[in-house]
């Protein structure tokens, strides 16, 4: 995102606001954050257009699905071959994330799966992918800090 569409400390407020109440109408949105009802509908929709406000996917737990194992596959791939890679592992339902890293290591796939027989056959969908070279799979034993935004708008808020 360009520095000139960052958040400002304006739409932090609101983000906050809607952090706290992911379900408030615009109206309680614009209580909450000291803005005009109007203000509040164009910010978010502005928001919204360049892509500055996540889907509300994240939102919901895997494990409610019926997905409560979750690992990180660190996976090397051919360079050449990345594109379809990313594609094949898009094409994988239980693939919720996959990031590309620097370093010795290519991906860092984020995999959910009902069980250990399961998170097995996912990570051999992803090592059979063509292009994939070399896999390594790390359980995720508990999460310690879950995703998060609300520090960095709280300090956006300050104007920094």
């Amino acid at each position: 995102m360009p520095s000139s569409e960052r958040i400002d400390p304006t739409d932090a407020r609101l983000l906050l606001a809607l952090a706290a109440h992911p379900r408030a109408t615009t109206v309680a949105l614009a209580e909450a954050s000291g803005l005009s009802r109007n203000t509040v509908q164009a910010r978010l929709t502005a928001m919204d257009r360049r892509g500055a406000v996540a889907s509300f996917e994240r939102r919901v737990d895997p494990a409610a699905l019926g997905y409560p194992l979750a690992a990180f596959v660190t996976t090397q791939v051919a360079q050449r071959g990345l594109g379809d890679v990313a594609r094949a592992l898009a094409a994988i339902p239980e693939v919720v994330q996959v990031d590309g890293l620097s370093g010795e290591t290519d991906l860092l796939v984020h995999v959910v799966a009902t069980g250990a027989e399961d998170l097995y056959r996912v990570a051999g969908q992803i090592l059979g992918i063509p292009g994939v070279e070399r896999t390594s799979t790390s359980l995720v034993m508990r999460r310690l800090v879950p995703y998060r935004i609300a520090p960095l708008l709280r300090r956006r808020t300050a104007g920094s």
